[in-house]
């Protein structure tokens, strides 16, 4: 869950920051950061509880797909295995949902600030050189906002990892590595067991942050 919120962040957040990097001046920038960071300002639990009432069966987004007679689309996705279930409220689907729209600012703002360093003259120079645009985002642009999508990787991943809040309230019964460490050191009071739960995540995180230092992600946070 946390490596699909991350990708799907990462490919989400890009155009988005790309477009606020080149083309967002003055006021507009400032609407940029504002309506970033806007949903950061709500209390997370709130934000959680809402999209629990949206994804709901009496839900808006039901209703929406009912009003463009897409219900056969919904009920087919909820029928896939693994990631189906009742209503999205309660299944995989939904809780990848839930977790991108509260992490995807902390996506947006790194890779926004990685193409701010990115020399407008360099995409020229490859325009020049006969780079097709195509060409031109594979060899020159990704490469050098790769740092920023790492950084902003480093907070999508870690957050979706240890998170235990949004599985509890927004998914199925299956556990998640945070919702183990909460079960185990509440109410089953097994502090050792949490103990060596939480060894999983410090590993893939020191794992990760470490490849993400060599990648120069840190100059971009």
């Amino acid at each position: 869950m946390a490596a699909a919120v991350t990708i799907a962040a990462a490919v989400l957040a890009f155009p988005i920051a790309y477009f606020a990097a080149r083309y967002a001046k003055g006021k507009w920038k400032a609407l940029f950061y504002i309506g970033v960071m806007l949903p950061l300002w709500s209390s997370y639990l709130v934000k959680v509880y809402a999209w629990k009432l949206v994804l709901a069966k009496e839900g808006i987004l039901t209703w929406l797909f009912a009003k463009l007679h897409l219900t056969w689309l919904l009920d087919g996705l909820l029928s896939l295995p693994v990631i189906g279930g009742n209503s999205l409220s309660v299944s995989y689907t939904g809780t990848f949902l839930v977790f991108l729209y509260i992490w995807l600012p902390y996506m947006i703002i790194p890779v926004q600030a990685s193409l701010e360093r990115v020399p407008g003259a360099l995409l020229e120079a490859a325009s020049d050189l006969g780079a097709t645009p195509r060409q031109s985002f594979r060899m020159v642009l990704f490469p050098l906002a790769l740092p920023g999508i790492i950084a902003g990787s480093i907070f999508t991943f870690s957050l979706t990892l240890g998170d235990y809040i949004v599985p509890q309230i927004v998914g199925n019964s299956r556990l998640f590595i945070g919702q183990a460490v909460y079960t185990q050191q509440g109410t089953a009071g097994n502090i050792p067991l949490a103990a060596a739960f939480t060894v999983v995540p410090i590993v893939i995180m020191g794992i990760y942050l470490w490849g993400a230092r060599k990648m120069g992600a840190f100059d971009a946070l």
